[in-house]
């Protein structure tokens, strides 16, 4: 009987198709090692208070520049609040993935108020904006100096009305304005991308209406800085005060308005600094 030889083939290893953990388990260790990189190149305290600093100057110089070029070219209230809103929109689109996008001293403390900031970056946060506000008001002084005075920049009320109805108009729409920005900036459920859009028309519709009878501050910075550039200090406490109470209390009021964030998905790729006005610092 003839041999015949055997050939003997092994056989290969099996292809198996990926499973769904295994599918799931890439995806989770690649968001991981994402959000490590994002970490890693995250601003650091100086950039942002930098940012805080120069968004503050942009916001004010523009804003109450708008009212000094109201006396030499009148283009009256709604004209200065669309500079406001539209210089505060600028500022949050160009420096708000630094930052934050606060430019305000009682959007600092509100947050902080509420665990959306750390409290120990608040005192380098708020002097930055002030400092901010206070070089915009010295600037437009040296740039005005035709005119008489900078007093057109000041958040003031006539006699006619008490501190109380002041602090009440200021209170009311610091709330108003915080609790956009704790809609749309804050909440994982808002557009973060007309984040910047809801805000400035918010602040837009605050100047329209209140700026003809308080100057419509919301901001201690906004009223710090002319107040010191012109040295004129009076009812300077009511401009300091109802914002920052006005921003603790939306801030508070929109806490029991929120639902906690779900743990992000498998396919989840968005940055966790991706939010406005959340940028707790390490």
């Amino acid at each position: 009987m003839a041999y015949s030889p055997s050939i003997i083939v092994e056989s290969s290893p099996k292809l198996g198709l990926p499973t769904e953990q295994s599918i799931m388990d890439e995806a989770k260790a690649s968001n991981t090692k994402q959000f490590a990189i994002q970490a890693e190149v995250s601003p650091s305290i100086l950039q942002k208070i930098v940012a805080e600093f120069l968004g503050t100057y942009i916001l004010i110089f523009a804003g109450c520049g708008a009212a000094l070029v109201n006396k030499v070219q009148p283009f009256g209230i709604v004209g200065i609040a669309i500079v406001w809103g539209l210089a505060l929109m600028a500022a949050i689109y160009s420096l708000g993935h630094v930052s934050g996008a606060h430019f305000n001293p009682a959007v600092t403390i509100a947050l902080a108020a509420t665990g959306k900031f750390s409290w120990k970056n608040v005192p380098t946060y708020v002097l930055s904006q002030l400092l901010g506000g206070i070089l915009a008001s010295l600037t437009l002084k040296v740039l005005f100096h035709d005119q008489e005075d900078i007093h057109a920049t000041m958040t003031q009320y006539s006699d006619s009305i008490s501190d109380l109805e002041a602090i009440t108009w200021e209170f009311i729409i610091t709330f108003i304005l915080m609790l956009t920005i704790c809609g749309a900036g804050t909440d994982h459920r808002g557009s973060k991308d007309l984040a910047g859009v809801a805000i400035g028309v918010t602040l837009l519709f605050n100047v329209t209406v209140a700026g003809p009878i308080t100057g419509a501050s919301m901001n201690p910075a906004r009223s710090l800085g002319p107040a010191v550039a012109s040295g004129v200090y009076k009812n300077i406490w009511v401009f300091m005060v109802a914002p920052i109470l006005g921003a603790m209390a939306a801030a508070m009021v929109y806490s029991a308005l929120r639902v906690p964030k779900p743990e992000k998905s498998a396919d989840c790729t968005k940055s966790i600094y991706n939010d406005l006005y959340v940028q707790t610092v390490p």
